[in-house]
């Protein structure tokens, strides 16, 4: 507890007057390099690793050690793997990944807005592309780290690609990367893209899907678990046409959700917000939309698809509020920044004791 109050003074006083885009550079620079010090894993994974044997789940036929991981946009390029296992991650979800290499859209493109716990991104899928990122993760698989996580693989349309011909600009990325990736998920919901949320329109959706999922098991030579991301500004009617065509095609599950364009109930000043400009906004204020999504994707799929729950996700009354909404699995990006390198030790801790307790009602 001590530790999380001493990064949460660091952050509001020092890390908040840095660039948000360049104070997350230097974090995940830093965590990369602790966790190549000799010793230094086995001693982070000490400080920061709840490893409890309660929290182990097998999801799309893959053992967790616990049901949280990291969302996109962490470790857009696979650079990170085995340092983010050191800090309390059991699955880490790469990328936006995109077929081509792009820069992504012109900074400023990240910006905090503390009094809401959240953070608004216009970053655009700036990435290295699938050959490169396809080449780090080769090289893990092949000299894995003793403690290796989940590695999900997130991918996007390339920003130059014309939207007819999208279904294969996804398939030129699923074939470079499923042979290494534990699954992937298509990405069509991010509104940093031009006209990538169009793509969420199960007539233009369908061939998307359809293409992937054929280039990935054909390149891995074997079945590739397949997700598919969605935006929480989604109707209700079309959250429901795209439960049903993934159940249509079989696909393995769905991932609620991505990021919002809403800007309504912040808490922060409103000149503040319109400097943070467009893009999505993730944290605190996603939570209720998000659940909301979760919830409506569980009742109409009747369990016969994975879900995974993440926006707004913050204490481990969250993922229990998630597992219990119906993901198999949740994970979190924003309170990870707010509240530092403890963060996923100390949620995993109260949701194994809170396990504890529920076993201990039932038996008594």
């Amino acid at each position: 507890m001590a530790g999380g109050n001493v990064y949460k003074t660091l952050y509001r006083h020092v890390l908040t007057r840095v660039d948000a885009e360049v104070a997350h550079h230097w974090a995940f620079a830093g965590m990369r390099l602790s966790s190549r010090v000799p010793v230094a894993p086995r001693l982070l994974r000490k400080a920061f690793v709840a490893g409890d044997e309660r929290l182990r789940t097998r999801v799309l036929g893959i053992d967790f050690p616990t049901p949280l991981g990291l969302a996109a946009g962490f470790d857009k390029n696979a650079t990170g793997l085995a340092a983010l296992g050191n800090y309390g991650f059991a699955c880490v979800e790469v990328g936006t990944v995109t077929a081509r290499p792009q820069p992504g859209n012109p900074k400023p493109r990240l910006h905090r807005l503390v009094a809401d716990r959240a953070v608004v991104n216009r970053m655009g899928f700036n990435n290295d592309g699938a050959e490169v990122v396809a080449k780090r993760l080769r090289q893990y698989r092949a000299v894995p780290p003793r403690h290796p996580v989940v590695v999900g693989v997130n991918i996007g349309k390339s920003k130059v690609v014309e939207e007819a011909d999208a279904a294969e600009d996804y398939a030129t990325s699923a074939r470079l990367l499923a042979p290494y990736a534990d699954y992937l998920v298509v990405n069509v919901s991010s509104p940093n893209t031009p006209g990538l949320r169009d793509l969420q329109a199960v007539e233009k959706l369908r061939p998307v899907l359809t293409a992937v999922r054929e280039a990935a098991d054909a390149s891995a030579h074997r079945h590739v678990p397949l997700l598919v991301k969605i935006a929480p500004d989604l109707s209700d009617d079309d959250v429901d046409a795209v439960a049903d065509l993934a159940v249509d095609l079989g696909l393995d599950g769905i991932v609620a959700t991505n990021t919002t364009i809403s800007r309504d109930g912040l808490r922060s000043p409103a000149a503040l917000v319109e400097a943070a400009g467009g893009g999505g906004l993730s944290g605190a204020p996603l939570k209720e939309r998000s659940l909301q999504v979760l919830r409506r994707l569980s009742a109409r799929t009747h369990g016969s698809l994975v879900l995974i729950g993440v926006g707004g996700v913050e204490t481990a009354a969250d993922v229990v509020e998630r597992l219990e909404a119906g993901a198999s699995l949740v994970q979190a990006y924003t309170a990870f920044i707010y509240e530092g390198p403890g963060w996923a030790r100390r949620v995993l801790a109260e949701l194994a004791a809170s396990r504890t307790r529920r076993e201990s009602d039932r038996s008594s």
